[in-house]
């Protein structure tokens, strides 16, 4: 259960006993829901897939239902790229099907959990997040620390594309599909210059000012953390269509600039 809330504008839930304070969602024009435990936080073992589907399903669900039975207009729900599967070289669009594999079938359900507010009338947007570049914790919380000491570097071929977002992009794009009520749907929350896995890691590298020259091969990436590498060593060239076609603008149009606003010792080398 989440803590008891302590401040006049808070709400109380506990999405595992499907419980949501009766006027939790009173006067509200819209929710949004990023719950979701990490994917990337720790080996897929069979109790860790199940914290993943279970910290998304249950929570989607139930505020799905609430935002049906409380007539609010409109539910942006966190998903995320991995929906698409490995797609290679080609770029994505949000018309792209579901992939296949473990992380692929987690994200369709977790949209599909959001069927009851969509069913109602409500205008459901389903936030397809790539990896988010922040200052804190996510993708550069785990890889900063290894560049820094001169282990960081490509996984395998480096090929694969990684669809990154800035976290300022990844908030004012929350903020826009909020604010335009003429979209709905599948949205890619990815900057619009996807770069393949080594570029990223000679990026990061000039960012932090050490270079990256080790391979981490496919093997050695399995042995470390399982079944989470062959989305790792696929990745997808998704790109933010739906943003760009409604005028949305990018703070951080590229990966560099991404990880100069990220990494503090990278200002003024973007």
């Amino acid at each position: 259960m989440r803590r008891r809330p302590e401040a006049p504008d808070e709400r109380g839930w506990d999405p595992p006993a499907g419980r949501l304070d009766e006027d939790a969602l009173e006067g509200a024009d819209a929710v949004v829901n990023l719950c979701g435990a990490g994917i990337g936080d720790r080996r897929w073992t069979p109790e860790r897939k199940r914290v993943l589907l279970d910290s998304r399903l249950r929570p989607t669900s139930v505020l799905a239902e609430a935002v049906a039975q409380r007539g609010v207009a409109t539910l942006v729900n966190a998903s995320a790229v991995g929906f698409y599967g490995n797609t290679g070289q080609r770029p994505v669009t949000e018309s792209e099907p579901p992939g296949d594999g473990f992380l692929a079938d987690l994200v369709r359900q977790w949209e599909a959990a959001t069927a009851p507010a969509s069913d109602a009338g409500a205008r459901v947007v389903l936030a397809r997040s790539g990896p988010v570049l922040s200052p804190a914790g996510g993708l550069l919380g785990r890889l900063r620390p290894l560049f820094s000491f001169l282990l960081g570097g490509r996984f395998g071929d480096g090929e694969q594309y990684l669809p990154w977002i800035s976290l300022d992009d990844e908030v004012a794009a929350l903020r826009f599909v909020l604010e335009q009520p003429q979209i709905s749907g599948p949205v890619n929350l990815t900057g619009p210059t996807p770069v393949r896995n080594a570029e990223f890691a000679r990026a990061l590298g000039e960012a932090v000012g050490r270079p990256a020259p080790w391979v981490v091969p496919g093997f050695v990436l399995r042995a470390a953390v399982g079944e989470l590498a062959d989305d790792v060593l696929g990745g997808q060239r998704a790109v933010p269509s739906v943003l760009e076609g409604h005028g949305f603008r990018f703070q951080h149009p590229t990966v560099r600039a991404a990880l100069a606003a990220a990494v503090p010792s990278a200002a003024g080398r973007a």
